[in-house]
């Protein structure tokens, strides 16, 4: 039909449900989001999918230690999930989970395929695997071995710095080497497959040129996932199951197709560069086997670090979405995030920027421009927008170039998935038009009557220039433009982007008499102290279980005969984490040794501790972080002074410091 929507397929990556997912997380199904409104607002067919990846060893052993199925465990998680997107406000159009009934089905007759036609085989997989990036290494790719005293690897960490073991069982293969020159050839013929372009680079010099090897496609050591179908041992490991997703929610490998021949190439696969490899080298190769045509775009974007680094729950520093949602609102979180984050490189959190940007961006520069200019309309107007007004100023030329500039820029800019640059475009319209009040003065032009017609055009102007910053805003964010188009009176009026103009306010709008500012401006010290505190969150956690251990370890002791004390005597004991920065003997003490800690004070503090028998080289303990009593009146010991009291444990005659995750900051409180 002459008339059908052209179509856009867009996908994020589906989420390991191992955790709760952060605002890094969440940065992706954001922008995905972002670029599906966008799109329907030009006028597109969109459908947006995102979802889950549940399978896999690490559910597996996730569920356990909680001591649950792991069905029971992904269930949970993936509700989790959708609450996320929901208070997120994603327009997704599907979820899917890989534990669905059709995916499942799908993976095995693609499965079956692929063995079918040869492309996969059975051999013998040996080598090193990581149950936490759920990845296989060779022994070059490994970021730190270890070797026994024969100089034989033994183990070691991955370059995400997580361990690995050595796997050795039978296993299918994908015949990944067979199209190593295919997909170079490809590369070269589509340079705008893999954006940003610098990643191509990566693909081809680190992992396709040093010879792209085949890749073990099943696993037989755990059983949570779908099984091949003649060979039911072995799982579908996540490459053909996770991967295949794209294609399996459009219904590909069912009856039920209509959706997979409507949508199908995807416009957009938008991953984080950790995983762009898995999508620009795996997924090719699987889909051209398969016969099918390749997505027209992977975008691998950077990731959202922290000051110390990636945003880590081990490190103490994340942040969650919901935390920022509830007290700043969800437009502030969809404004940074997309704010913030360059085209394909890393952006940094901090919790001054996410401050300042509200403050200044949003409550500065966009939300006084709407309250003076809701304000000025009322009070000069009379809540009347005057659009049809021949008057002119000598300034309203530019401030309708910049206006016209922002709508082309921004359309070009979001058509590029550039939303940093695409906000920033419209920041200059934002800008200028405060600075159009400045210039036209219209408290002046109040006070002379027969400048009246040029102070309807000056409020026309800036309500105009309102309109098209609300209708450009609508993909990023979804409550504020709705909120400036109510107060302008238009809130009726959302054109699509590519219709916009500047000219085009609706006749006979009346503004919102005391409009309500939409974004009240921050305390900077009070909100950077309530977003540090949220983020040592998960430290507070980790003490708090390291406190339970020494209740625990109190009651072991009360239960050989000791008499136990209250918890309110016990709550007493100040607990803090700090790290040995030197460990000595005590000259003349047998029994003691000298600490020097790090307990997040200027000076820190010694400690002598009676563990020196089993600690016969003490600079071992260099490094470590321990548990101390803080508040333990400084006492002499054979002429040194000692501030406070190691924590340790005693078993099978044997003493032991307690020592303490690295990622626990020096001197946080063990609640």
């Amino acid at each position: 039909m002459a008339d059908q929507k052209p179509t856009f397929y867009i996908t994020s990556p589906i989420y390991y449900p191992s955790g709760k997912l952060h605002i890094g997380n969440s940065y992706t199904t954001i922008a995905c989001d972002a670029e599906a409104r966008f799109k329907r607002l030009m006028g597109y067919d969109v459908f947006y999918l995102t979802g889950t990846d549940e399978h896999g060893l690490k559910i597996e052993e996730k569920a356990e230690k909680l001591n649950m199925q792991p069905k029971e465990y992904v269930d949970q998680m993936a509700d989790g999930i959708k609450k996320l997107w929901k208070l997120l406000d994603i327009s997704n159009t599907k979820f899917i989970r890989t534990t669905d009934d059709y995916h499942e089905a799908a993976v095995q007759k693609i499965f079956q395929k692929l063995l079918d036609q040869g492309d996969i085989y059975l051999g013998e997989y040996e080598g090193w695997y990581s149950v936490s990036d759920e990845e296989y290494f060779t022994e070059t790719q490994l970021a730190e071995v270890y070797r026994d005293d024969n100089g034989k690897v033994i183990g070691g960490k991955a370059p995400s710095g997580h361990e690995v073991e050595l796997v050795k069982e039978e296993s299918y293969f994908f015949k990944m080497s067979k199209y190593a020159d295919w997909l170079l050839d490809y590369y070269h013929a589509h340079p705008e497959f893999i954006q940003p372009a610098a990643r191509m680079n990566e693909m081809i010099n680190n992992f396709i040129k040093p010879g792209l090897e085949d890749l073990a496609v099943s696993r037989t050591t755990f059983n949570w996932g779908v099984k091949v179908k003649n060979n039911p041992k072995h799982v579908v490991y996540v490459w053909i199951d996770a991967l295949t997703n794209y294609i399996t929610a459009l219904g590909y490998g069912s009856d039920d197709d209509g959706n997979f021949k409507k949508y199908w190439p995807a416009d957009v696969h938008m991953v984080g560069k950790e995983i762009v490899r898995f999508h620009t080298i795996y997924w090719p190769i699987i889909l051209h086997a398969l016969g099918l045509e390749l997505p027209k775009e992977v975008f691998g974007h950077g990731w959202l670090l922290m000051k110390d680094g990636k945003m880590s729950k081990s490190k103490g520093n994340v942040i969650y979405p919901e935390t920022l949602v509830e007290r700043y609102g969800l437009d502030a979180l969809r404004y940074y995030l997309l704010r913030a984050m360059p085209y394909g490189n890393d952006g940094i959190f901090t919790p001054e920027d996410f401050v300042a940007k509200v403050n200044f961006d949003l409550a500065n520069d966009l939300g006084n421009l709407l309250n003076r200019t809701v304000a000025m309309i009322n009070k000069y107007e009379g809540g009347h927008v005057a659009t049809n007004t021949t008057a002119t100023t000598e300034f309203d030329a530019d401030l309708q170039q910049v206006a016209t500039s922002a709508i082309n820029e921004f359309t070009a800019l979001m058509n590029q998935m550039h939303f940093s640059d695409a906000l920033q475009a419209v920041w200059k319209l934002v800008s200028r038009a405060n600075k159009y009040i400045d210039e036209t003065q219209p408290w002046v032009l109040a006070k002379d009557e027969s400048k009246h017609a040029e102070l309807s055009a000056v409020m026309g102007n800036l309500a105009k220039s309102l309109r098209v910053i609300a209708v450009l805003l609508q993909p990023i964010m979804t409550k504020a433009p709705t909120e400036i188009l109510r107060q302008l009176g238009v809130s009726g009026d959302k054109p699509a982007i590519n219709e916009l103009r500047f000219d085009d306010f609706p006749a006979g709008a009346q503004v919102v008499a005391k409009g309500t500012p939409i974004f009240p401006r921050l305390d900077v010290d009070q909100e950077v102290q309530f977003i540090q505190n949220k983020m040592t969150k998960d430290e507070k956690k980790k003490g708090r279980a390291a406190m339970e251990d020494a209740k625990k370890e109190a009651q072991s002791t009360v239960n050989e005969g000791k008499k136990p004390i209250r918890i309110e005597a016990f709550d007493k004991v100040e607990l803090k984490v700090a790290q040995i920065k030197a460990a000595a003997h005590v000259e003349g003490a047998d029994k003691l040794l000298k600490f020097t800690l790090d307990d997040g004070t200027k000076d820190g503090r010694q400690i002598l501790s009676g563990v020196a028998q089993w600690y016969p080289e003490p600079d071992q303990l260099v490094g470590k972080k321990v548990l101390i009593v803080a508040n333990l009146k400084p006492r002499k010991m054979r002429g040194e002074l000692s501030q406070g009291m190691l924590l340790s444990a005693e078993h099978e005659g044997k003493v032991e410091l307690v020592i303490v995750p690295d990622a626990l900051v020096n001197g946080s409180g063990v609640e």
